[in-house]
């Protein structure tokens, strides 16, 4: 169990709010995902300055060059660093949090800006469920503005623009091959997961969830149809193995079958994309835990 792989935002239709209630329009959504962002570097930027206060008042005696004055980071944004697009970002309201410095630490209880940060510096990426191609494009803007990691979910219309996520080095939850198509997904496509692929971006799939039509909940299943639509077999075992894994952050421990790694394997009497194949085993940590078949 990985306690926080990433952060969950939502861009698009199902995020809108109705009723009037908040945020109403695509424009405002972006823009309060700024604003959590924005308030998120202020957060990471007063931090790293008073831990770069309480260097410089230790290393006072022996600084040498400046070598000792900031504790850099590589994961945090870094003002100074011409390669970072988020060189000197809007600031709410004109306030400049660098004047509370000199206040004590005190446990945050804003947990919203506590996870963000941990998106501002680059330590987990934000997953953002975004269906339609100018939502896709929104949040790929809203990364490169930032600096910050994602990972896109759903992606229905991730084919009308493969190589502006190619370009970002992003990877792709997309979603169930078998999702009913509608509304902002009525442009979905079985072939996604393969034309992601043959573009050279990282994909993983979805298995269903408790809305889903016609609710399989089955991942083997999900692989297989991608593999009927232009995914080889190798290729559609990945998306729901070693290529979830990278995602995840975990292929240095599952994922694929190699020496040192996790021995969590299911074996099967045939292909395991057939129905009429069988689970006959289950392997937890290079235990046997079911040899029922199934």
């Amino acid at each position: 169990i990985v306690p926080m792989a990433m952060i969950a935002v939502t861009l698009g239709d199902s995020a809108l709010g109705s009723g009037g209630k908040s945020p109403g329009t695509r424009a405002k959504q972006a823009a309060m995902l700024r604003a959590e962002l924005i308030k998120a570097f202020e957060a990471v930027r007063k931090t790293d300055s008073q831990k770069t206060n309480r260097n410089n008042q230790t290393n006072s005696t022996n600084r040498t060059g400046g070598n000792n004055q900031a504790n850099n980071n590589d994961n945090s944004p870094n003002m100074k660093n011409p390669n970072s697009s988020l060189k000197n970002p809007p600031t709410q309201n004109n306030q400049n949090t660098d004047n509370q410095n000199s206040s004590s630490a005190q446990p945050s209880t804003d947990l919203r800006s506590d996870v963000m940060q941990k998106v501002m510096r680059r330590e987990i990426p934000l997953l953002v469920t975004a269906h339609r191609a100018q939502d896709i494009m929104t949040a790929l803007r809203i990364a490169k503005e930032f600096n910050i990691r994602i990972v896109l979910d759903g992606a229905a219309e991730a084919f009308a623009v493969i190589d502006e996520i190619k370009a970002s080095g992003f990877p792709v939850i997309i979603h169930p091959t078998m999702y009913r198509a509608g509304g902002e997904t009525e442009s979905l496509s079985m072939e996604t997961a393969s034309k992601l692929k043959a573009a050279g971006i990282t994909v993983a799939l979805q298995s269903g969830f408790e809305s889903y039509v016609p609710k399989t909940r089955v991942v083997l299943f999900e692989a297989g149809i991608a593999a009927s639509n232009g995914l080889s077999m190798r290729d559609a075992l990945a998306t729901i193995t070693i290529d979830a894994a990278k995602i995840l952050g975990l292929n240095s421990r599952i994922g694929s079958i190699e020496t040192g790694k996790d021995a969590d394997l299911a074996m099967y009497d045939g292909d395991p994309f057939e129905y009429t194949t069988h689970c006959t085993g289950t392997m937890i940590n290079g235990q046997i835990v079911s040899e029922v078949v199934r």
